[in-house]
């Protein structure tokens, strides 16, 4: 699990998220064994809440006004075209649909997706699907965006690019990256390295300043 603190020029600050011995199961198969983990800004507590006293109605603004995500396979809402799966977390927020759309819009030259806004998932290659993703993910400007393996479902090349948009955007917007990931090229994106092992973190790298 990586974490990249993004802009590399913030000052360390108070953390914006924070777990504190957090203990998870799958069966009787343990996969976090008492693991802690502080994210400062720009690098269950957020923001000093306790996430796990909320109702799942605050759960559920909390995940859409402040969290984005980005997963392995892109997870596309199917029936929707490529800029309505962008404008999604807009309108579910309570933006009216013109104004979600045109903000949506606006990505897909950012992206490089010019041209693209109409077609739906199955018309997009795995390149183009993954950074429709990644618009949708960011596209609310969140606080803190979850990306679990971003590029697992790309070739090498695909997938550095999309990892170059990811990390340039977000810089650029001040979001916190949590980035998962198996694949050491992917890691080497983020500022810091954090190794889960046998449900616990098992190793933390100094931390890294991206170029």
């Amino acid at each position: 699990m990586s974490a990249a603190h993004l802009p590399a020029t913030v000052e360390r600050r108070e953390p914006l998220v924070e777990a504190r011995d957090a203990r998870l199961s799958f069966g009787a198969t343990p996969a976090l064994r008492g693991a802690s983990l502080v994210v400062a800004r720009g690098e269950i507590v957020f923001a000093g809440q306790r996430v796990d006293t909320l109702g799942e109605e605050e759960r559920s603004t909390l995940r859409r006004e402040h969290f984005g995500f980005v997963f392995q396979f892109g997870q596309l809402v199917p029936e929707l075209t490529a800029e309505e799966n962008v404008a999604l977390p807009l309108l579910l927020g309570g933006a009216r649909r013109a104004k979600a759309l045109d903000e949506a819009r606006g990505w897909f030259d950012e992206l490089d997706l010019e041209g693209l806004g109409g077609r739906r998932s199955g018309e997009l290659s795995g390149g183009q699907a993954q950074r429709v993703a990644l618009a949708r993910g960011l596209v609310a400007h969140p606080q803190v965006l979850f990306a679990d393996e971003p590029t697992g479902a790309l070739d090498s090349l695909t997938g550095e690019h999309v990892m170059n948009l990811l990390v340039a955007v977000a810089r650029r917007q001040g979001t916190t990256v949590v980035l998962v990931t198996h694949e050491p090229r992917v890691a080497a994106y983020a500022d810091r390295e954090i190794v889960v092992r046998d449900g616990k973190m098992t190793s933390l790298s100094a931390d890294r300043v991206a170029s």
